[in-house]
C-alpha cells in the first residue's frame, strides 16, 4: 500500500500514560487527562481530530501504547481506521519463538483478556502527521488486537474459566428494547461552535458539557413545593443580590412558579433591587388576604395583585415595607406559616431573603420550613465569620437546623477588585458546608434593577454554578 507525501505540517506528537498525557501541535503542548489507557487514547484521538478538521484532510497517527505499535488514520469527522502493514521478520521470528515455547493454557488466559503482551509495559507515545492516504485496509482484517483498542473501545474483559451463565426467561422479559439516546447536541460555544455551524463533526468542549449539566440541574422540577432560605446575620453580606440571581436563574431554566420573598422587616431592600409591578402592595397587603387567597374557588391570577413580576428575568417578587418601622410591620410565627401555605399553593420554589435579625420570629418559622440553606456573604472577613457563626448556632438548634446547616450552600462574592480572591474564605466553607461556590467581582451587581442579563459572562457562569449546586439539595 503506498501513500501521496504532504508537508510535515502541522507537526504533531503525543504521549498517552495511563494517568493521562499531552498532544504538541507544532511545538505547543496541549494536556490531555483520562484515568486508564483507554480514556488517554480518546482525549488523545479526539485533539488529532481537531488538528485533521484544521487542515481539513485524514493525519496519518502511529501510535504506540502498552500493546505495541498501530499505524491510525484519523479524519476531520473523528473517524479512526487502521493500516495494514506488513509485519517485520525479525519481529515475526521472535512472536513465532515466545509462542511455541509459550504453554496453551497461558496463551489461552492471554486470548480470553485481549492481552497478548506483557503488563508492565511503556506509556503509550505517537506521532501524527498530516499524510494524504489511499483507503486503508479494514480495522476487521488486523491481527492485533491493540489496534481495536484504538479504533473502539475493547469490550470488557471475561472471566477465564467459566462461560457466563444463560439469560433465564423471566430475565430476558424484563430486558427492555428501548435505550437511552445520550447524543449530545453540537457545540455552541467558542470555536467549537464556529466549526459545527459550517457543518464540521465534533463534541462540545469539557467547559461547555459542564455548563450543560449545570443548566440541567437547575432546570430540574421537585416533587412538591421547595423553599430556599437566604441567611447571613450580618448586613451587606449580599442576601438581597444573591435572592435576585437564584430566583432569575430557577426561573430562566426551570420555568414560572419561582417566588423571592423578602422576609425582612428593617428596611428590607429586594423592593427597591427589582422591578414593580403595577401597584405598590407588599407582605403587609397580602397578609389579610391569606384566608381567600387559599380557598378552593381562589385563583392563581388573583395573587399578582399582591406580588411584583419580573418581566425580564420571569419571577415574582413579594416586597416588603422599607418606608415604614419594623415595629409597623412585625411578622409573627402564625403570620409566617400563613403566608407561607399561601406561597407554597402558587409557587413551586419559595426563596426567602431573610434579613439581618435571627432572633426574629419570622427569621426562626422560616428556617422551619427550609429545605435548602443558602448563606451569602462577601469576601469580607466579618461577612465570613457572620456566616460561620449562623451555621455553628443553627448545628446545636435542633435536628433539622443541624442538616440544614451541614447541607448548606455557601455563595462567596468578591466584595472589590483590591483582593487577593475568596479561595481561602471558598476553601474554609467548603470544609463545613455542603459546597462552597466563589463569585468573581462585578460592578453590575450594584444594579438597580439588577438583572441577569446585565452581568459579565465569567459573572453569569460562577452564578448558574452557584445555582445549581443549590438546586442539587432539593
Amino acid at each position: 500500500m503506498t501513500t501521496t507525501p504532504v508537508p510535515d505540517w502541522p507537526h504533531v506528537t503525543a504521549i498517552a500514560r495511563p494517568d493521562g498525557g499531552e498532544v504538541t501541535i507544532n511545538g505547543t503542548s496541549h494536556p490531555v487527562t483520562g484515568d486508564s489507557v483507554a480514556t488517554v487514547r480518546q482525549a488523545i484521538l479526539a485533539k488529532v481530530a481537531e488538528t485533521a478538521q484544521s487542515v481539513n484532510r485524514p493525519v496519518k497517527v502511529n501510535a504506540t501504547d502498552p500493546d505495541g505499535t498501530w499505524p491510525l488514520i484519523v479524519h476531520p469527522d473523528g473517524h479512526v481506521e487502521a493500516i495494514e502493514q506488513p509485519e517485520p521478520e525479525a519481529r515475526r521470528t521472535r512472536r513465532a519463538r515466545a509462542e511455541d515455547t509459550a504453554s496453551p493454557s497461558r496463551r489461552e488466559v492471554q486470548r480470553l483478556n485481549g492481552d497478548d503482551h506483557q503488563v508492565a509495559a511503556p506509556a503509550a507515545v505517537i506521532t501524527a502527521e498530516p499524510e494524504t492516504v489511499s483507503p486503508p485496509a479494514p480495522a476487521a482484517t488486523l491481527a492485533a488486537a491493540g489496534t481495536a483498542a484504538w479504533v473502539q473501545e475493547a469490550p470488557e474483559p471475561q472471566a477465564t474459566g467459566s462461560s457466563p451463565a444463560p439469560m433465564t426467561r423471566r430475565e430476558a422479559l424484563s430486558r427492555s428494547f428501548l435505550t437511552e439516546n445520550r447524543d449530545e447536541a453540537p457545540p455552541e460555544a467558542g470555536w467549537r461552535g464556529l466549526l459545527a455551524r459550517v457543518g464540521i463533526k465534533i463534541q462540545p468542549s469539557p467547559a461547555e458539557l459542564a455548563e450543560r449539566a449545570d443548566q440541567r440541574s437547575v432546570s430540574q422540577h421537585w416533587r412538591g413545593p421547595r423553599t430556599i432560605a437566604i441567611v447571613n446575620g450580618k448586613g451587606g453580606a449580599n442576601k438581597t443580590p444573591t435572592t435576585i440571581l437564584l430566583s432569575a436563574l430557577l426561573a430562566r431554566y426551570g420555568g414560572s412558579g419561582v417566588l423571592a420573598w423578602d422576609n425582612n422587616p428593617t428596611r428590607g431592600t429586594l423592593g427597591w433591587r427589582t422591578e414593580q409591578g403595577p401597584h405598590e402592595n407588599t407582605v403587609l397587603d397580602l397578609l389579610p388576604r391569606t384566608d381567600a387567597l387559599l380557598a378552593p374557588d381562589a385563583r392563581a391570577a388573583e395573587l399578582a395583585h399582591y406580588v411584583h413580576h419580573q418581566t425580564r428575568d420571569k419571577y415574582d417578587v413579594l416586597r416588603s415595607h422599607p418606608e415604614v418601622l419594623a415595629t409597623d410591620q412585625r411578622i409573627t410565627a402564625a403570620n409566617f406559616d400563613a403566608l407561607h401555605t399561601v406561597a407554597a399553593k402558587y409557587f413551586r420554589l419559595i426563596i426567602i431573603d431573610s434579613g439581618n435579625d435571627e432572633s426574629a420570629e419570622s427569621w426562626l418559622r422560616m428556617i422551619d420550613h427550609t429545605d435548602q440553606l443558602v448563606v451569602a456573604t462577601t469576601t469580607r472577613e466579618e461577612h465570613a465569620e457572620s456566616g460561620r457563626l449562623l451555621l455553628d448556632e443553627l448545628s446545636r438548634r435542633d435536628a433539622h437546623s443541624a442538616a440544614l446547616a451541614e447541607n448548606a450552600v455557601v455563595i462567596v462574592s468578591h466584595a472589590s477588585t483590591n483582593e487577593a480572591g475568596p479561595k481561602a474564605i471558598t476553601e474554609g466553607f467548603s470544609r463545613i458546608a455542603r459546597e462552597a461556590v466563589a463569585i468573581p467581582y462585578d460592578p453590575k451587581l450594584s444594579g438597580r434593577p439588577l438583572h441577569y442579563d446585565a452581568l459579565d459572562k465569567r459573572t453569569k457562569r460562577a452564578w448558574l454554578r452557584a445555582a445549581a449546586a443549590v438546586a442539587g439539595g432539593l
